[in-house]
C-alpha cells in the first residue's frame, strides 16, 4: 500500500501552513490564491481517489497545479503527463505506471485498453481537500523530456523534490516567481513547489500565449524572480517586452548555460543575480552556481556534502536524497550504480580551478571516428556579438560519415551575413580544430525546439 510510516506532511497541509489571501497561482486572465488551494478541491470525486495509481493529463497549467496540491497524500501514485503526448504514449505512459485513474480537466484523452477504470474531471464539487484522508507517502512520477521515443517514467517522493528547497542557500524571499517552462516538467515543477512551499506567487505561461506576450503579464504582475532553459532565455531576450520585467533573481537550468547567454542576462537585467542550475529528472537538483560564469567550481566535485559530485571517465555523476529513486516499467534500467550515484552522461572537462560542460555522451557528432560534441561549437558561434543562439547538428557525407553543420539566429539588426558568416569560421578555426568546424552556415529566423524548451537536434 506505501502507507506512511511516520507523520510526513503533504503537500497540501504544508501549502496550509504558508497559505495567504496575498499569494496566488496567476494564469491568463484568472487566479487562484493559496488559502483557497488550501481549502477547496477543484476535483469531483477527490476521495474516490484515496489509494489509487493517478494519471494526470491536463490541458490547463492552473488545472494541473491544483490538482498536484490536491491529489499529493491521497493517492499512492501520481503519474504527471507534460502536455503534447499523443494518445498512443499516454497509454504506454498508463500501462508502465499500472495507473487505475485518471485525473482530466475535460473529456480526456481515449487510452483504450488500459487498467484505468475511474475517470475524475475538474468540475468543481465544492468538497473540502481536508476532509480528504491523506495517510499515503505518494510517489511522484516524472517523464523525461526525450524528443523520440516513449519516454521514460521517474520515481520521486515530495522530500526528494523538495531538498534542493528546504535545504538550498538563503535567498532574499521571492514575492512573485514566473517560468517558462510548464510546471508538469522536472524545471517547471521545481518553481511550482518554491512558489507553494515559499508563500510567494507564480504567474504560469499558457500553452497558446507567446513569449513576449507572458514577458508582458510577467511585468504586471510584478515577476521578481524567473526561470527558464538557456534556449528558453535566448529567445526571450529577442522580444522588446523583455524590458516589461525588472527580476531580481534570473535562473537557468535544463542545458549547458554558456557565457554568452549569461553575460547577455547580466547585461539586460543588471540589478538581478544570475543563476544556473544542474538538475535533471534523474539525478534532481545538483548544484547552483551563482558566479554568472560558465561551468562550475572544480571544488564541488568531491566534497561530499549534502550532494555528493563526482566525475569518472569524464562524466557527471551524482549520488544524494534528490535523486529519484528508481524508474518504472518492465524494462526499466537501473536508475544508478551500486554505489547509488546517477551518471547523468554529461560530459565535463577541468580547465584549471573549473570544470566546463563539454556536451552529452550520447549526442557526439562522428567525424571520421573523430567526436565532435555540439555544445562546445554552439560555445564559440555564441560569443560573436551579433549571433543571437546557434544550433549545431550533423549532415551525413560520404566521405567522413558526417560533418559539422550549424543554424544561426542573427540579433535584430544585423543585415551583413557574409562578414559575420567570415568571422563566425575564423573564430571557430582559431578555437577549434579543424574537423570541428562547421562546413556550413545557414542564417534562419528560429531554431527548432522540444516541448520542454531546449534546443531540437536533427541530422540534415
Amino acid at each position: 500500500m506505501n502507507r506512511r510510516s511516520g507523520p510526513v506532511a503533504s503537500l497540501h497541509e504544508r501549502l496550509r501552513a504558508v497559505a495567504g489571501a496575498e499569494a496566488f497561482l496567476w494564469a491568463a486572465g484568472r487566479g487562484v490564491a493559496f488559502d483557497v488551494l488550501a481549502c477547496a478541491t477543484s476535483l469531483d470525486a477527490l476521495q474516490a481517489l484515496h489509494g489509487r495509481c493517478a494519471l494526470l493529463a491536463m490541458r490547463d497549467q492552473l488545472a494541473a497545479a491544483r490538482s498536484l496540491v490536491e491529489l499529493d497524500g491521497v493517492v499512492r501514485r501520481l503519474v504527471i503527463c507534460p502536455p503534447g503526448l499523443s494518445s498512443a504514449h499516454l497509454s504506454q505512459v498508463a500501462i508502465g505506471a499500472g495507473a487505475d485513474a485518471i485525473v482530466t480537466d475535460g473529456d480526456g484523452p481515449d487510452l483504450g485498453a488500459t487498467p484505468i477504470s475511474l475517470r475524475v474531471s475538474t468540475a468543481c464539487s465544492g468538497a473540502r481537500a481536508a476532509d480528504v484522508p491523506r495517510d499515503h507517502a505518494t510517489e511522484w512520477v516524472m517523464l523525461t523530456s526525450g524528443t523520440s521515443g516513449t519516454p521514460k517514467l521517474v520515481v520521486h517522493t515530495l522530500a526528494s523534490l523538495i531538498g534542493a528547497i528546504a535545504g538550498g542557500a538563503t535567498l532574499p524571499r521571492p514575492r512573485v516567481w514566473g517560468t517558462f517552462y510548464d510546471i508538469r516538467r522536472f524545471g517547471g515543477l521545481q518553481i511550482l513547489l518554491r512558489s507553494l512551499l515559499r508563500g510567494a506567487s507564480l504567474v504560469l505561461s499558457g500553452g497558446g500565449e507567446s513569449m513576449g506576450t507572458y514577458l508582458e503579464r510577467a511585468g504586471r504582475h510584478g515577476v521578481t524572480h524567473i526561470s527558464g532553459t538557456p534556449s528558453q532565455w535566448r529567445g526571450a531576450l529577442a522580444y522588446p517586452s523583455a524590458v516589461a520585467i525588472s527580476p531580481r533573481y534570473v535562473r537557468l537550468s535544463g542545458e549547458i548555460a554558456d557565457q554568452a547567454i549569461l553575460d547577455a542576462l547580466r547585461a539586460r537585467y543588471p540589478g538581478a543575480a544570475v543563476v544556473h542550475a544542474y538538475a535533471s529528472t534523474e539525478a534532481g537538483v545538483g548544484f547552483e552556481v551563482d558566479d554568472a560564469r560558465e561551468g562550475f567550481p572544480a571544488q564541488i566535485v568531491g566534497n561530499g556534502g549534502e550532494v555528493e559530485v563526482e566525475v569518472r571517465d569524464a562524466a557527471l555523476r551524482i549520488r544524494s536524497a534528490r535523486t529519484a529513486s528508481r524508474y518504472l516499467g518492465g524494462d526499466a534500467l537501473a536508475l544508478t550504480d551500486a554505489d547509488g550515484f546517477v551518471d547523468t552522461g554529461d560530459l565535463v572537462e577541468r580547465r584549471g580551478d573549473r570544470y566546463y560542460f563539454v556536451g552529452r555522451r550520447d549526442g557526439a557528432i562522428n567525424v571520421g571516428g573523430l567526436k565532435v560534441h555540439p555544445e562546445e561549437v554552439e560555445a564559440v558561434i555564441n560569443r560573436h556579438p551579433e549571433v543571437r543562439a546557434s544550433l549545431v547538428r550533423s549532415r551525413k557525407n560520404l566521405i567522413t560519415g558526417a560533418i559539422v553543420i550549424a543554424d544561426v539566429v542573427l540579433s535584430a539588426g544585423a543585415d551583413d551575413t557574409d562578414t559575420v558568416r567570415r568571422e563566425i569560421l575564423q573564430a571557430c578555426r582559431q578555437s577549434l580544430a579543424g574537423y570541428k568546424v562547421p562546413a556550413s552556415i545557414r542564417f534562419v529566423a528560429a531554431l527548432d525546439a522540444s516541448a520542454a524548451g531546449k534546443s531540437l537536434r536533427r541530422s540534415a
